[in-house]
C-alpha cells in the first residue's frame, strides 16, 4: 500500500477522541513509572561509586529514557497509530505502536553503550588525576553548547517537530519488522538531536534528578513549544558560559568531584 493509502484524507480520523487521549495516557503514565523508578534507583545508588555495570547501566539508562523522552516523543506515537489504524484493529494497533517504541528504545540504548564509555572513561581519568575533572566537565559544556547552536542540530530538531512527512515516507518501508525500524529512525533523528544535552549528565551526575528534570523539560519545550528552536540556541550559549566557569568552580561538576576524587553517580547536587 502507498503513502495515499495509509496516509490518506481521512487519517485524521481513524482513532476516536478516545483512544487518542487513551493513548496520551498511556505514554505519560509510563513515563510517570519511569520516573519512579528512576527516582528509587537514584537513591539506592551508592555515594561515590564510578559506573556500574554495563548491564544494569543500560536498565538505568533506557528507565531514564523513557522518564524524559516519552512525553516529547508521544505524538509521533500517536500519529503513527493513527496512520496504521485503517489496517489494524485495536489490539494489533496496540502491538504495532509498541514495537514503534521499542524501535524508539533500541536507537538510544545503542547510545546508552557510547555514554557509558565516556562515563567509565571520565571516572577512570578523574580516579588516576582528580583535577582533570574541571576540564573533562568544561569540555562536556562546550561539546553540547557548540553542538546545540550547529547545523546537524538543527536538521535533526527540524524532523523531530515536524515528523509527518517522514512518516509519509515511512509508510513506503517493507512490511517487515517495519513499525521496529520506523521507530529507530525516529529515534536515530531524537538522538542526534538531543544526545549534547545528555553528555552534560557526566558532570552534573547521571543519577541527577534535578538535572534530569531539567533536561526532560528542555527537550519537550525544544520538541513541542513554538520557541523551541530559540530555547535550543539560549540552552546553548547557557552552556559555552558554563564551560568557561567550570574549571573555576567544582560546584558545577557534581558528577565528577568528591572526596574519593571518583566519578559520582548519585543525584545530590
Amino acid at each position: 500500500m502507498g503513502p495515499t493509502g495509509v496516509l490518506g484524507t481521512g487519517a485524521s480520523s481513524l482513532l476516536r477522541a478516545r483512544e487518542i487521549a487513551t493513548a496520551w495516557a498511556l505514554m505519560v503514565l509510563l513515563a510517570a513509572l519511569a520516573w519512579l523508578v528512576t527516582v528509587a534507583q537514584a537513591d539506592a545508588m551508592d555515594h561515590g561509586a564510578m559506573a556500574p555495570p554495563l548491564g544494569l547501566f543500560l536498565v538505568l539508562w533506557v528507565t531514564m529514557m523513557v522518564a524524559m523522552m516519552f512525553p516529547s516523543v508521544a505524538p509521533v506515537a500517536i500519529t503513527w497509530a493513527r496512520a496504521i489504524g485503517r489496517q489494524s484493529a485495536g489490539v494489533a494497533r496496540a502491538a504495532r505502536t509498541a514495537q514503534f517504541a521499542g524501535g524508539y528504545l533500541l536507537a538510544w540504548t545503542l547510545f546508552g553503550l557510547v555514554a557509558y564509555g565516556l562515563l567509565a572513561g571520565a571516572g577512570a581519568l578523574v580516579d588516576e588525576v582528580p583535577e582533570a575533572g574541571r576540564w573533562v566537565g568544561a569540555g562536556a559544556f562546550l561539546l553540547a553548547g557548540l553542538y546545540q547552536l550547529g547545523p546537524l542540530k538543527r536538521v535533526c530538531l527540524r524532523h523531530c517537530r515536524d515528523p509527518l512527512s517522514h512518516l509519509v515516507h515511512y509508510a513506503g518501508f517493507r512490511p517487515v519488522a517495519r513499525d521496529v525500524r520506523v521507530g529507530l529512525h525516529h529515534g536515530m533523528y531524537c538522538v542526534g538531536c538531543c544526545w549534547g544535552l545528555m553528555i552534560i549528565l557526566v558532570p552534573l551526575g547521571m543519577m541527577n534528578l534535578a538535572a534530569m528534570a531539567g533536561l526532560a523539560a528542555v527537550i519537550f519545550l525544544e520538541k513541542l513549544w513554538r520557541g523551541g528552536p530559540w530555547l535550543s540556541w539560549a540552552v546553548g550559549v547557557a552552556f559555552l558560559v558554563l564551560a568557561v566557569l567550570a574549571p573555576f568552580h567544582e560546584w558545577l561538576l557534581p558528577g565528577l568531584t568528591h572526596e574519593g576524587g571518583g566519578m559520582d553517580m548519585d543525584h545530590e547536587m
